[in-house]
């Protein structure tokens, strides 16, 4: 059965990987995006999600278009690493308003309409990074590491709705954003990852619509990590 699919942040990387793998499952997929909307077989909506106010109108067009949104991808983030004493208030509190406080918008208004439907996927979009730590980027693993419990949180509220809330926490990903780093970086990346290499999309893609489906009705409150083992025990 046709599901109705949003996905934040779906113009590339991960959330493009994702948009594509509910599209191929046959779902109705929405994405969001801040600049660029992408090709494919999506209804695409233009979402600051550092707005409320975006975010309300991105929901209502979707639902108008394609009904109650009852699987969210909260995948939407952005970086500005540098050292902690370089870095700004506006540095640490602009990330943290997108990859934290963005899903908690998104979140808060999927939750109508799935809260009164009695059903409902929630999965939010970490890091490794957000169990690990990473010098350079302490607003970034603040943010990521806020959305274990926040999740966590969530699914204790939702649980008896049946909606799951789980968390997926990628290693490092072969996305535009990993490939501007040049190929002396990702290597050096690679080299630390028990499988020796860095994750394709899709595959984190694969993950996440794992927990979308009918096999992990009963996994809720969970952090899968897909990282090729970077973070293991933790």
């Amino acid at each position: 059965m046709s599901r109705v699919v949003l996905v934040t942040g779906g113009s590339r990387g991960i959330g493009l990987a994702t948009a594509r793998r509910f599209a191929a499952l046959g779902d109705k997929v929405a994405v969001t995006y801040n600049s660029t909307p992408p090709s494919g077989d999506f209804f695409a909506v233009k979402c600051d999600v550092t707005s409320a106010d975006d975010v309300d109108a991105a929901f209502s067009a979707v639902e108008k278009e394609l009904g109650p949104v009852e699987i969210l991808v909260a995948n939407a983030g952005i970086t500005k690493d540098t050292l902690l004493l370089r870095m700004s208030e506006s540095d640490f509190t602009s990330v943290v308003d997108a990859n934290l406080t963005g899903a908690y918008r998104v979140c808060k208004r999927a939750a109508q309409s799935m809260l009164r439907a009695r059903r409902g996927r929630i999965i939010l979009v970490s890091s490794v990074v957000g169990l690990l730590g990473q010098a350079g980027q302490a607003n970034y693993a603040a943010s990521k590491a806020g959305l274990v419990g926040f999740a966590r949180s969530l699914a204790r509220e939702f649980g008896s709705r049946s909606i799951t809330v789980n968390v997926v926490a990628p290693g490092p990903v072969d996305t535009d954003m990993t490939r501007a780093l040049g190929d002396e970086k990702l290597q050096a990346f690679a080299d630390l990852v028990p499988l020796g290499r860095i994750a394709t999309a899709d595959e984190i893609a694969g993950a996440i619509a794992f927990l979308a489906s009918g096999d992990a009705a009963y996994i809720t409150g969970a952090v899968l990590p897909v990282d090729g083992g970077l973070g293991m025990g933790h």
